[in-house]
């Protein structure tokens, strides 16, 4: 089936913030006194809400106030960004106006809220490109279940095997793979999965390699 659209995670895919989330999420609990290690905040990328507070009550115990340690975390991110700002990954800037070029509709399938993505896209010029923006407030279920993917191909009045998504984390690549889509894998802080090698359409190192595919 034709590609005819591309449906982008944001963090870790065409902004270098994993590692951002991972520092300053460390930064909070420790604030707070929770022994949390990397394996910890691995653990968090692309869940949100519930489904992240259920993750950490799950290492910490239920008496863990989420919505504090998350006003926490915002707050040193948000102050980090706002004096350094945030990097793009490497052919974020190449990849979507190519695929503009060629007709290829685009579409966002964040975690963050349309706030911060919008914000922080537009701070490096790339939030123009998109044609729909999907975040995970705006569905039942976040990552992994395939609930934002769906949303984003009917969004794009595509269906799913006409799309190809480009995800970093496992739980945002069995999202995408659940859903139908193409899933192109681009690892960030952690490789794919050798279990999850098999279900996805490919495993590039840079955004530019998806040219290969379209």
């Amino acid at each position: 089936m034709k590609i005819k659209g591309a449906i982008f995670d944001m963090d870790g895919v065409l902004l270098n913030s994993e590692i951002l989330y991972q520092r300053f999420w460390l930064e909070a609990l420790h604030f707070y006194n929770y022994k949390a290690t990397e394996e910890h905040i691995l653990a968090l990328r692309s869940l949100t809400g519930k489904m992240a507070k259920e993750k950490l009550q799950s290492f910490f115990g239920k008496g863990l106030d989420y919505e504090r340690v998350k006003a926490k975390r915002i707050e040193l991110m948000d102050r980090f960004i706002e004096e350094n700002g945030v990097d793009i990954k490497e052919g974020a800037d190449i990849i979507l106006p190519y695929l503009k070029d060629r007709g290829i509709k685009l579409a966002l399938a964040t975690s963050s809220p349309y706030e911060r993505a919008e914000n922080h896209l537009s701070g490096v010029g790339l939030f123009s490109y998109f044609d729909e923006i999907c975040c995970g407030t705006m569905v039942e279920k976040s990552k992994p279940a395939p609930d934002i993917y769906i949303y984003a191909c009917k969004k794009l009045c595509l269906y799913p095997g006409e799309c190809i998504a480009v995800e970093d984390s496992p739980n945002g690549a069995l999202s995408a793979i659940m859903a139908g889509c193409k899933t192109i894998m681009i690892p960030d802080l952690t490789p794919c999965p050798k279990d999850m090698e098999d279900r996805v359409f490919a495993v590039c190192e840079t955004l530019s390699e998806i040219k290969n595919y379209v």
